[in-house]
């Protein structure tokens, strides 16, 4: 029935999208103020609408407008200042604009996931944005990886997998890592066998803005994306170089080094991101096995750009890592002829990025492709687990702006499969899957008035899973996910979001159990084709922005959510291990999220609250889903002038349900971070942020330190996690809380 209800919607929508009204067509040319050259690919937006274009080859763009003025336009292009003019009259000639170049690139938020590359405040739906600045705070926390970005978010749960190696998984809104989609620039590179270490294996240094989107993007991004979306968005070249470097070492006896440099001139662009994270093994409460593995991993992503022509862009670049990480008993690890449990994990990634972007007057050609090779060795003690996950991802999209809507179609094909290379296994156990998803998508935007804004979309995926059971044959399915997002502009202070939509996740055999049993004693032949779950979801939100006299800025966020989740694939007791299977039933998983955001000068301060209920009404099982807290309470409070940068923050996690039925404690994180900075050698930059544009050949640098989780909350002050003998122990299933304890790390920064 909803699904009838969805594809209604959306074929009446796309009706309503084909009214017109009267309008305008003005003219603009774009020049540079300086050398009155044609500017290409500026950006001309109607303000406070959703309608906009870009200059073409010579300058010149078109924009469909009110017939009554008077109107308001935003020009802007990268590496100059942008420009709005009031349209007081009807134009009939072409207006002149002449924009100044600028010392910094322009950084106007605007995002990428969605596909439209709206900014965040004209986007349907609902788009967080962890922008440059933030990032620049959390590299001080955890330079190593993404983990403290996502975990330090409201309602996202980072959900640690392994006592030993520290792997785990990251949560949105109550449901499995597995429902949702871990992209770089919209490409997906981190899911399937990686997940596990995922989070620990991406590092933050050289991403420009991180995009959360949360519920249903089945129709955006396909399978998978059942809770949502992150979208890791990398920085590109600008004409001033950037050659920045950061060193942090840590009490934990960590170290990390990390180097980008990023430029381009006319026709071509650089970027080179290297880093190098070394972790000897911390056993943080004595009881000699490591609550921090022992980690050496070297990541390299250069990435070249070539521009052809003003309105062409393309890309090309390579990600590759090592990692060997091995966490257990710290005499064995320390020295190899002691006997003693230890737990590896040895991997590496290979993966290639493509892009072209071609820009047209009113439209945008995109061709993009990825593919990927993770191998995995997981070992322990009489036991070896090697596998290869080999997989693709091609898309071809075009966008196009019309008078009151923008339109996207678009073709994808995703290729992935699985071989377990373990040489003590049979060959019959080799190639454990192989899956191929083609998918069609078409997305609407449609102006309905300057106070409804709406959104919609449909996609039709065909889902082929080959399967190593010789009794499941492969039996091709069809998916058609309808989405829909509506915004409601109130005022210039209040507006509200509704979303909702269809999704479904493809047969997997990496689900956050398997993980947790390293895939020990997993059937991995009882996965079948036709194990594909599917939900429906909804999400409502209100947002309320004001000043407070001229310095002080007030918002406020109220978020509301609900997902059902249907034939879930589940991990259960077999007679010779587990298998994997349909569940009779659903998992269902609501709540809401309030975000309130206060700046005042120099002073931002950040309070959140998250309110997660999901309950399991499938097979046997009832009640809320382990080790997912209802209550989460974030407050920080940051304070940052052209020297220093200082800041705090608070969490409070509940009460959460262990796989056994009994309660956990509830406890409260703190931590405290301080940063100078200086710079010498060159004209002032004011505010400038590491990793900036260079101008003026100034050195800028600063030192930090953070003290991490100041009040040493770990598990095991609150139970053993590990007992029995060294060589065969018994660890806790259950992670509720940090193993690591308090950590102090500080660090140098340089920006050359």
């Amino acid at each position: 029935m909803m699904k009838t209800v969805f594809l209604l919607l959306f074929l009446l929508i796309t009706r309503v999208s084909g009214l017109a009204y009267s309008q305008d067509t003005l003219r603009i040319s774009v020049r540079h103020a300086t050398t009155q050259q044609p500017i290409a690919g500026a950006t001309v937006v109607l303000i406070g609408t959703a309608m906009g274009t870009v200059t073409n080859g010579v300058g010149y763009a078109q924009l469909h407008t009110p017939s009554v003025a008077p109107y308001q336009i935003r020009v802007s292009a990268v590496s100059f200042h942008s420009v709005t003019q009031t349209i007081s009259v009807p134009v009939r000639d072409t207006i002149q604009i002449a924009l100044e170049t600028a010392e910094e690139a322009l950084e106007e938020v605007t995002v990428s996931s969605t596909r439209g590359g709206r900014s965040v405040a004209d986007e349907p739906t609902r788009v967080e944005v962890i922008d440059g600045e933030e990032l620049d705070e959390k590299a001080n926390m955890q330079p190593a990886n993404i983990a403290v970005i996502l975990r330090e978010s409201p309602g996202i749960q980072v959900q640690q997998t392994s006592v030993m190696s520290a792997n785990a998984t990251f949560r949105i809104q109550g449901l499995d890592g597995r429902y949702t989609q871990l992209l770089q620039d919209g490409l997906p590179l981190y899911s399937g066998f990686s997940s596990g270490l995922s989070l620990m294996q991406v590092p933050p240094l050289n991403l420009k803005q991180v995009e959360v989107v949360k519920g249903c993007q089945s129709t955006l991004y396909g399978s998978g994306a059942i809770a949502g979306l992150v979208n890791l968005v990398t920085k590109e070249p600008t004409r001033e170089r950037d050659l920045s470097f950061l060193i942090n070492g840590t009490s934990a006896l960590g170290l990390d080094l990390n180097g980008y440099y990023a430029q381009r001139n006319e026709k071509v662009g650089l970027t080179f991101y290297a880093t190098r994270n070394l972790q000897r093994a911390y056993d943080a409460n004595s009881d000699q096995f490591s609550d921090l593995p022992q980690t050496a991993r070297t990541t390299l992503q250069p990435k070249l750009f070539w521009y052809p022509s003003p309105t062409t862009t393309v890309s090309a670049g390579l990600i590759w890592s090592d990692e060997q990480r091995t966490g257990g008993y710290l005499p064995t690890i320390k020295n190899e002829s002691t006997l003693g449990y230890t737990e590896a994990n040895n991997s590496q990634r290979l993966a290639t990025q493509f892009r072209l972007e071609k820009r047209f007057t009113n439209g945008l050609l995109t061709i993009k492709n990825s593919i990927s090779r993770f191998k995995r060795a997981i070992v322990l003690p009489n036991y070896r687990f090697d596998g290869l996950q080999q997989s693709s991802f091609s898309e071809i999209s075009y966008f196009t702006h019309q008078s009151k809507a923008d339109w996207i179609v678009g073709l994808n094909l995703w290729t992935d499969a699985f071989r377990d290379s373990n040489p003590i296994h049979v060959p019959a156990l080799a190639d454990v899957y192989h899956q191929t998803i083609a998918g069609l998508f078409v997305q609407n935007t449609l102006t309905l008035s300057e106070q409804l804004s709406l959104e919609t979309g449909l996609r039709a995926d065909v889902v082929n899973t080959s399967t190593s059971n010789p009794s499941d044959p492969a039996k091709p399915t069809l998916f058609l996910l309808p989405r829909f997002s509506l915004l409601y502009r109130a005022s210039d202070h209040w507006t509200s979001r509704l979303g909702g939509g269809l999704g479904y996740k493809a047969p997997t055999i990496f689900t956050e159990d398997a993980e947790r049993l390293s895939f020990q004693g997993v059937d991995l032949r009882s996965i079948r084709s036709d194990q594909t779950e599917s939900s429906i979801g909804v999400n409502w939100d209100i947002n309320y922005r004001t000043q407070l006299g001229n310095e002080t800025t007030l918002s406020i966020n109220q978020l509301f959510f609900y997902t059902t989740l249907n034939r879930l694939t589940v991990l259960s007791a077999q007679p010779n291990g587990y298998g994997f299977r349909t569940a009779n039933g659903n998992l269902s998983t609501r709540g809401f999220e309030t975000n309130i955001r206060l700046v005042y000068h120099d002073f931002h301060t950040f309070l959140g609250y998250s309110f997660i209920d999901t309950q399991r009404r499938y097979d046997d099982l009832t009640g809320i889903t382990p080790l997912t807290a209802k209550h989460r309470l974030y407050f920080t409070t940051l304070y940052e002038t052209d020297r220093i940068k200082t800041g705090f923050e608070a969490f409070y996690t509940g009460q959460q349900q262990r796989t056994n039925g009994t309660t956990t404690r509830d406890y409260w994180t703190i931590g405290y971070m301080i940063e100078r900075k200086w710079s010498f050698g060159g004209a002032s930059q004011g505010r400038a942020t590491l990793g900036r544009a260079n101008a003026g050949g100034a050195i800028r640098g600063s030192v930090f330190i953070n003290f991490e989780n100041i009040l040493d909350v770990r598990q095991s002050r609150f139970e053993s996690l590990v007992s029995g003998a060294v060589t065969q122990p018994t660890f806790v299933t259950d992670i509720y809380a940090p193993t690591d304890g308090r950590i102090i790390n500080g660090g140098i920064k340089l920006n050359l």
